[in-house]
């Protein structure tokens, strides 16, 4: 998922209609927007689909004000449908709030059984709404009193954008899993998930939302106030292998060098007898660079991306992931054919994807097809917003190296080691990599289901 927040900017719904379109890699199901007027009036829109689809002029217009929230969904078959796309908006007698949200939280069960025998009613699945109801349960506090006591109750990683009808709060969870930071647009501030939504909107980067920070942004600035003495850098190194833009700095590290160092590293670890060296569209490109930089083996282009078909990990069901890999790649018959190709992915997850390309390098005439892969072999679920939730659906969680290659059809297969995911970030000094190593930050609430 991800977040963008404006303060201050005239035409905030603009503004944060370009935001969204940049991120629109971190969710395809939903966007929406909501924003508030000069007379504390909100207007709001969401629908299912791209961000294009969802917001047309006719659409954005009505959305006045300079202070807005919108985020775009990625959500599995359990969160889906439109009561789940956010941001979410909330009436309160002390004060309407709108919230956009990134993440997961492990205690989302917990929090929310605790709040149903309190008489709490829900409307959605979503993480934002229990964030709502805890914020509210003690109504006499003051606001950011509320919302420090509510992360405090959290567990999980996630980014939250809370607004109210003058005021953000730009909020990220105490191990910095997920990825916030903080721009300056004219006499205004942005907020996004990724620094890469900045540049479209003509803003200027600050600096990143530190683990456990509230930053508060209103008429008097930007103010920070620490809710949780306990913080960690851990962010996600799967925003650095597959959800991030290249053109993102996450905690100091641009996602495009370190996915080239990756692709460096996985060469010395994983050499391959190859002619070619074939990166898949769009995330493992750089790392495919990396290798063949490193191995002195040709760069070629052999597969091409269809432009207007998403990123299949990120669709709901497996069926629709199945159909959009041969929707989104062709080969370049012309240039695999006869070829030993070194085939550069970022990842595997559940090896459909992984299956059918080389399938189709093999029916385009490609002689061998090596696999090599920027990252160590996912073996467990992750519970902080990547769609794995049990292992059952994970290709390596019960393979072999060799039996895992064998089930993509590929002539070898290599991986990165966690060392080197470590060492490839220059400035995120130990990212999480529970669904490598299974040594998860954070602790857990559910089990997971074999």
């Amino acid at each position: 998922m991800g977040v963008v927040g404006v303060y201050g900017v005239q035409g905030a719904s603009t503004v944060i209609f370009y935001g969204l379109h940049n991120l629109q890699h971190r969710g395809q199901e939903g966007a929406g927007i909501v924003t508030f007027d000069q007379e504390g009036c909100e207007h709001r829109y969401r629908g299912l689909g791209l961000v294009n689809e969802v917001f047309n002029p006719g659409a954005i217009e009505p959305l006045k004000g300079s202070i807005g929230v919108g985020s775009v969904r990625y959500a599995n078959v359990s969160k889906g449908g439109i009561d789940n796309v956010g941001p979410l908006f909330f009436h309160h007698k002390a004060g309407d709030f709108a919230i956009a949200s990134d993440g997961n939280l492990v205690n989302s069960a917990q929090i929310a059984d605790w709040l149903w025998k309190r008489g709490d009613i829900f409307q959605t699945l979503t993480d934002s709404e229990i964030l709502a109801h805890l914020i509210k349960k003690e109504s006499d506090e003051d606001r950011i009193g509320n919302i420090h006591s509510a992360l405090n109750m959290m567990e999980g990683g996630f980014t939250f954008i809370i607004m109210t009808r003058n005021r953000l709060y730009a909020c990220r969870d105490k191990y910095g899993i997920k990825p916030l930071a903080v721009g300056k647009l004219g006499d205004g501030y942005v907020v996004a998930s990724e620094s890469c939504a900045f540049e479209i909107m003509g803003a200027e980067f600050i600096r990143d939302v530190e683990p456990g920070e509230i930053i508060t942004i209103d008429h008097k600035g930007l103010r920070s106030r620490q809710y949780s003495r306990f913080q960690k850098r851990r962010m996600c190194a799967m925003e650095y292998i597959y959800f991030a833009r290249p053109d993102s700095d996450i905690d100091g590290c641009n996602v495009h060098k370190y996915r080239m160092e990756a692709g460096r590293r996985l060469y010395r670890e994983c050499p391959a007898d190859a002619d070619i060296v074939v990166g898949v569209p769009e995330s493992s490109l750089s790392a495919a660079m990396g290798y063949s930089q490193e191995s002195g083996i040709p760069y070629e282009m052999g597969l091409i991306k269809h432009k207007y078909v998403g990123r299949t990990f990120i669709q709901p069901v497996q069926e629709m992931r199945e159909l959009g890999v041969k929707m989104k790649l062709c080969p370049v018959v012309s240039v695999v054919k006869g070829k030993k190709i070194a085939l550069v992915d970022d990842s595997i997850v559940r090896g459909t994807t992984s299956l059918k390309i080389v399938k189709l390098l093999k029916e385009a005439g490609a002689k061998e097809v090596h696999v090599r892969i920027a990252s160590p072999m996912m073996k467990y679920p992750c519970f902080y917003g990547v769609d794995t939730s049990t292992s059952a659906e994970l290709l390596c969680s019960k393979r072999t190296l060799d039996q895992a290659c064998k089930a993509i059809g590929a002539d070898s297969l290599g991986y990165l080691s966690p060392e080197s995911t470590r060492e490839s970030c220059f400035g995120c000094a130990d990212p999480c990599q529970a669904c490598f190593t299974g040594e998860y930050p954070t602790a857990l609430y559910t089990e997971d289901e074999d």
